[in-house]
Parts: structure tokens; sequence; C-alpha cells
């Protein structure tokens, strides 16, 4: 059986934990989680880093000893994690004997070895970053990440040989195309590397300076700098050298981080490791910053998102799904919960929920809530089928380079696909025209493709998934499952069993206040309305001549595409009669699927004058009305010819 080591960046206890936490751990256990049913067997570590200057200074800004700090605020992490419904198999702590045991170890090692000498050294140092800065590295004298200015210490120090290991690296990273991904943060890595000299590492605090930290083996006047006591975390979890769990699981180690500490973990630890005679881990993830208003969210602005706030008002799996949903992985993405309610309504509730919803209703109203034996197949039977292993295909081969949001979008394709089928195959009318035989094959084949996707989510909202797959009369276990298998196998529904009535796992939401906010708005309406107060935001009339301008036409849309620079803008092309096919850019991506538009009717404004959005032509507009927190699209009753004239 192939092994799968996971590890979050163990967390600094200088501040509660937050959506950027919650997001990297989640990332970490849903990989774990697939991982686990590709077959693996899988570990998965996270915990919390506690020694350095910043733990002093908030545990006396808090009346607090360093120890009483970092109990509290790990607590916080180390709780927060089963409410999230997090499946690490171990936490680590570095003020743990097991952790302090094993960088002291590597450090008397690597220092028998000569990799590590005492020198004196002056430099800007920034208490934020806990690292000193040159010259190059500062941005108009300033650190380049707290914006303040550094204080200049000069001091004697141990330093680690790191420049020794420059070529070394750079021959290793591109010999291993995935040692770091995406490649952006390989290519940065390497532009560091030729860029110029690696300078040596400084390795240690003088006690005079710091006592909060692990003190050096070879020398008791000096406590280790933070980077060289944390990143040994990974391995010390493990029980290095000798432990069974290091043998089984290091050679297959892969770290999650956010982009702002890819430097510790692509060039300072594969170093160490070097040193100290540890093969290098097998791969790097680096994860962007999830924006507020566009702003990386900071404890000081006060824009930082409390998960559990989030998790409670829309669910955990809800909650789960958008954050892996919305980031691609490795760009930054911006986080607001308008976004969060358009993606759990489009795509959660509308989708997924619609298609539950219905299969299971129809199956208990014509097979009395049965599994049915499925007939001879169609040709729309096998269609759908061959969409459903490209789905899964494509869901199975993302989710393991770590780009969620493209997976989830192909499996995506099979769940708007079944709600086509449906509309297809009208099993409504099936039943009246008492087609059993061919009823049954319909209903068995969109039960048996609902189970798939059920399965296929456990990695991302394993709640929702296993109260899915319950619904469909079955109990999940991880164990059981392969997901490589469901690519080949059809039918484990078995015939005649039965499955719930309906369901309502994804009903939608509303942004919290927008309903009373509307009431609000209404009785003051009202109230003006009783004094005779004319409506401030109410159109003038026009003149039936001004309306006579518009060009409104009946087209049908032959065409859709996302648009390449805007995450809510589609490209629909439209026949309205003329030569060519008419180019809209609609704000509509929120609300429907580009596939689920193309064959429609819709009314287009087709005299509106051309313009460009978002470096994209847009030819007209197409009309549709907001229906609560969704949209329609106007469309005729019947079908009728594209160009066709609206009067």
């Amino acid at each position: 059986m192939d092994s799968f080591y996971i590890t979050t960046p163990i967390y600094y206890v200088n501040a509660k934990p937050h959506l950027g936490h919650a997001y990297t751990t989640t990332v970490a256990d849903s990989v774990t989680r697939f991982h686990k049913l590709m077959g693996e067997d899988t570990y998965f570590l996270t915990g919390t880093d506690e020694h350095g200057d910043k733990i002093v200074q908030a545990a006396e800004a808090g009346g607090q000893s360093p120890q009483e700090y970092v109990d509290a605020i790990s607590g916080m992490f180390h709780d927060l994690w089963p409410r999230m419904n997090i499946s690490n198999n171990d936490f680590i702590r570095t003020t743990e004997p097991r952790h302090i045991e094993v960088v002291q170890e590597i450090l008397q090692k690597v220092y028998d070895a000569g990799d590590i000498y005492f020198g004196e050294y002056g430099g800007h140092y920034c208490f934020g970053c806990e690292r000193f800065y040159t010259e190059k590295e500062l941005v108009d004298g300033k650190c380049p990440d707290h914006q303040t200015v550094p204080e200049y210490i000069a001091e004697k120090n141990y330093f680690f040989k790191m420049s020794k290991y420059q070529g070394w690296l750079r021959d290793h990273i591109k010999k291993n195309p995935n040692f770091i991904r995406p490649e952006r943060y390989k290519n940065e890595v390497l532009s560091l590397l030729e860029s110029g000299e690696l300078e040596d590492l400084c390795i240690s605090r003088p006690k005079s300076r710091l006592t909060w930290g692990i003190e050096l083996p070879f020398d008791q006047e000096y406590v280790t700098y933070v980077w060289f006591d944390a990143l040994i975390n990974y391995v010390s979890a493990l029980g290095y050298p000798d432990g069974e769990k290091f043998a089984r699981f290091w050679p297959h180690a892969n770290h999650l981080v956010a982009k702002d500490i890819l430097k510790p973990h692509a060039v300072f630890w594969p170093t160490m490791l070097k040193a100290a005679g540890i093969e290098p881990y097998q791969s790097l993830n680096v994860h962007g910053y999830w924006l507020v208003k566009d702003t990386k969210m900071s404890k000081s602005i006060g824009n930082v998102v409390e998960p559990l706030a989030m998790k409670d008002t829309y669910g955990l799996d809800a909650f789960r799904y958008f954050l892996l949903r919305d980031m691609s992985f490795g760009q930054d993405s911006s986080f607001s919960e308008e976004a969060l309610v358009g993606r759990l309504n489009a795509e959660l509730a509308n989708d997924l929920g619609n298609l539950f919803n219905r299969t299971l209703s129809m199956t208990h109203k014509y097979f009395d809530g049965e599994i049915p034996c499925p007939d001879v197949e169609d040709v729309v039977d096998a269609e759908i089928k061959k969409l459903g292993q490209d789905a899964m295909q494509s869901f199975q081969e993302n989710y393991g380079d770590f780009k969620f949001s493209r997976g989830l979008e192909g499996l995506w394709e099979l769940v708007r696909g079944l709600n086509k089928y449906i509309d297809a195959t009208a099993p409504w009318a099936l039943y009246k025209d008492e087609n059993t035989g061919r009823l049954q094959t319909v209903i068995y084949v969109l039960l048996e493709n609902m189970r798939k996707i059920a399965v296929h989510l456990w990695p991302v909202m394993p709640q929702a998934s296993e109260q899915m797959l319950e619904q469909l009369g079955i109990a999940f276990d991880p164990e059981k499952v392969s997901l490589p298998k469901e690519l080949d196998v059809w039918g484990l529904l078995e015939s005649g069993a039965s499955v719930s009535k309906s369901s309502n796992l994804f009903p939608r939401v509303e942004l919290p206040g927008a309903e009373s906010a509307d009431k609000g708005k209404g009785k003051a309406k009202s109230k003006k309305k009783a004094k005779g107060e004319a409506k401030a935001d109410a159109p003038a009339p026009i003149e039936f001549e001004d309306f006579q301008k518009l060009d409104l036409r009946v087209g049908t849309v032959k065409e859709v595409e996302k648009h390449p620079d805007a995450d809510r803008l589609l490209l629909v092309r439209v026949d309205t009669g003329d030569d060519e096919l008419r180019q809209v850019v609609a704000g509509i991506a929120d609300f429907f699927a580009p596939d689920d538009l193309v064959g429609k009717q819709v009314v287009v404004v087709v005299n509106l004058k051309p313009r460009k959005l978002r470096k994209q032509l847009s030819q007209g507009m197409i009309l549709a009305v907001k229906s609560g927190d969704g949209m329609e699209l106007l469309t005729p009753s019947g079908d009728v010819k594209p160009g066709s004239k609206v009067s």
C-alpha cells in the first residue's frame, strides 16, 4: 500500500485562529481523505509553533508567563479542529519534550559535521518576522511585510552554512518538477537561487536577549533560531530517526504552506535536511492569501474572518465546499459572504440539492421508494455514463495535483449533466405512457450516478456526503471505497433497496440581515406612500416613442464560455437571426453554468451600443429577472424563430 504524509505549517501562537488557518487545515484534511479513498495509507500532522520574541512580547502584554500564554493559544487551535471536522492524526507543539530532543539531536549532528560555525553579524532585525534583513531585501528602508523600520543589531551568533548547499538545491528543484508547486513558486525560488550568492543562516539568539527557546546542545548561552526549531517538527512528530512512522511516511512527505513562508520551506528546510543527512520532502504545496476587500487579513486592520462564525451561519460542509471551490490553489482569492451565498445557492442548492430532491421524490412516486431494476439502456444512458467517467477522472486527476477548484468543476459537469438528463428523458412522461422498463433504467442511472457523486464529495463535504449516501440507502465506510475503481464499476446500488423520500441537505440561504433589511425597506416605502410622497427611486415615465427605440429580439444561445478575466461574467453567443452569432457579456455566472444555457431561447436588446467589458466585446444585453437570491431568464413560452421581434 502506498503512503501519503501531509503537514500544515505549525501555526504561530501569537494570535487566535482565523480563515487562513482554517483554509490550510481544511485543505490538508480534504487531501488526506482523498488519498485515503485512493487506497493509500495516510498521516496528517498539524500543530503549533511556540518559541520566539513575539511570544514573549505577547505574554508580557497579557500579564502571563510564556508557557501560560502558549498553553492558552495552542489550546484554541487544538480545540478548534474537531469542531471543523478535521481528521488530523497528530498535533505537535514545539514546547513538547519529544520535539525538543530531536531539535537538539539534529543541531548537534549538523554542528559535528562542520556545517554550523560561530561568528559575528550585524544586520537589520525585524521583530515581527523574527529575522535579519539585508539592505537589498528592505523596501524604502522598511520590512516588506510589516512596513516597519527594522532595528540594527550587531551580535555574535551561530550560523548554518546554507550557502554550501545552494547548487545542490538548485539542481534538485530542476530535476524534480513537483518539488515546489504550483510552478510559479518553483520559478520564484529558482530565480532567488540563480540571482546571487545564498547567505548563511543565523540559527541562534543569545540568552542575554532571548531565553524562550530551545537551548543549543553545544552552547548553553544560546537558544536556537525559531525556524531551525519549528521546521524540524515535520520529522520529530514521526519519531525521527528510528521511528516506524518516520520510515513509513517521510519518503512521501507533502508540506502545505501559504506563500508568505515560501522561502523558509523551499530554501532553509531542504538545505537543513541535506546537512542532517535526511532525504528532502517529496513536495511543497503553496497557496495564496484569502483577501477581504482586496486586502490581506490582519488583526491590526480588523478584517479577520472567524471560521466558526461562518460554520455556524452557513453550515460546516457548505463552508468547506466554498473554501475548496472558490480559491484556485496558488492564487489569492477574495472572501465575501456575498460570493459564498452565491456559490452555495447556485451549485449546492440549485444544482446538487435539486438533483437529489427531484430524483428521490420521483423514486417514491413511481416505485414506492425502492431502487428499480434497470432495463435495456438507450444511447442517452451511455452518454451520461461516459460523461460521469470523464467527470470523475477529471476530479481524481486534478484533486491529486492540488487543483481543487478545477476538480470540483469537473465533477459538477456530471451534476449539471444529470439535471439535463432528467429534462431530456422526462420520467413523468414515461410514467404517464406506462413505459415502465425505460423508466426503471432512467431512475437507476440517476441514482447510481448520484452515489458516485456522493462518494467523490466525501473529501470535500464529509458529513453531507455520508448523509447523501444514507439517503440512497448506503452506510458509508471509507475503508471499503476505492475512487479508482469507481471509474469502471457500475451497478453497486442494489435494486429493491429503499431510499429517502426527499432531500433538503442544501437549502437556499440568504445573507444575514437581508430579510430584515427588505422588510425595513418595505415599511419605509409604505410610510412614504401614506404621506403622499413620491418615491425617490422611481424611474421617470417615458413616452411610447422612447420604448419603440428598443429593438428586443428572441435569440437561441449557441455557445457559452467563462470570461477569461472575470469569474462572474459569461461570454454568451446568441443566434438573433443575423449572419453571425452575437456575443453578449452577461453577469450571470453566479446563477447559470455555461452548459445550462446552450439551447435556451432568450430575449436580447440588440440595438444597445456595443462596448467592451473586461476587454471582451458585448453586443447587446440579455434580459433577466432577479428572484430572491436567484435569477430567471426572460424567455418565450414556446420555441420561436431566432431574430423574432418582441412587440
